[in-house]
């Protein structure tokens, strides 16, 4: 049988999710994989370097999908961001729902917990750069430093959610998920009433009048 030709990444990422799915394990070698499902071995490495690779370009592509989606709304494009991140949260779970089995296979691979992790490192840098671009305000303080310390908190603040938010959906039993959707709507809509920086502000803004009335007065 003639070798397939025009492979690309997520070909070789769904060959992959469906052959530990099917084996409950990696292939043995990438030339057994290739041969597998009828590919040349070079066609692997023209897109990843190892199975590992693979395992983190799975959640890369979940997060690259769920954006390549929500940018084709004109809607999503018109949202605050409080609204595009929910909306990035209930499209992501989606895709992973979609493909509930081989997240739960990869996210409890190995019992170190930690390394299971892993495979989230290129997502997660993918996705705290999206909370950047969110455009999230914060109260800005005109010190660079103070500044970043706050991009920085926000970032990894919005991951630690994240991380909550995929743990529960792992353990959530109901029926289409129905509680991570609620779990989802409480936890960014919490997160976001807690960074509303306006009645602050106001406090400051009050607080610059009453300083400078009182200089003038005296």
């Amino acid at each position: 049988m003639a070798k397939k030709k025009h492979i690309n990444a997520n070909d070789i990422i769904s060959f992959y999710m469906d052959f530990v799915l099917e084996h409950n394990e990696q292939p043995k070698t990438v030339y057994a994989f290739a041969k597998h499902n009828n590919f040349e071995e070079a066609k692997f490495y023209a897109h990843f370097g190892s199975f590992e690779a693979i395992e983190k370009g799975v959640f890369q592509a979940f997060f690259h999908n769920t954006l390549s989606a929500l940018e084709a709304s004109e809607d999503y494009q018109n949202f605050q961001p409080r609204n595009k991140l929910l909306s990035f949260y209930f499209t992501f779970f989606e895709n992973l729902t979609a493909n509930r089995s081989y997240v739960i296979y990869a996210l409890n691979k190995h019992k170190n917990k930690l390394k299971n992790l892993m495979v989230l490192k290129d997502f997660k840098t993918s996705f705290t750069n999206y909370i950047h671009g969110l455009g999230i305000e914060l109260i800005e303080t005109k010190q660079e430093r103070i500044d970043k310390i706050q991009q920085n908190t926000l970032k990894e603040s919005a991951w630690m959610q994240l991380m909550l938010t995929l743990k529960f959906w792992m353990d959530d039993t109901s029926a289409s998920f129905e509680k991570t959707d609620i779990f989802i709507e409480k936890s960014v809509n919490t997160s976001f009433d807690v960074l509303n920086i306006a009645p602050l502000k106001s406090l400051i803004d009050f607080g610059k009048f009453i300083y400078k009335e009182k200089i003038q007065m005296n």
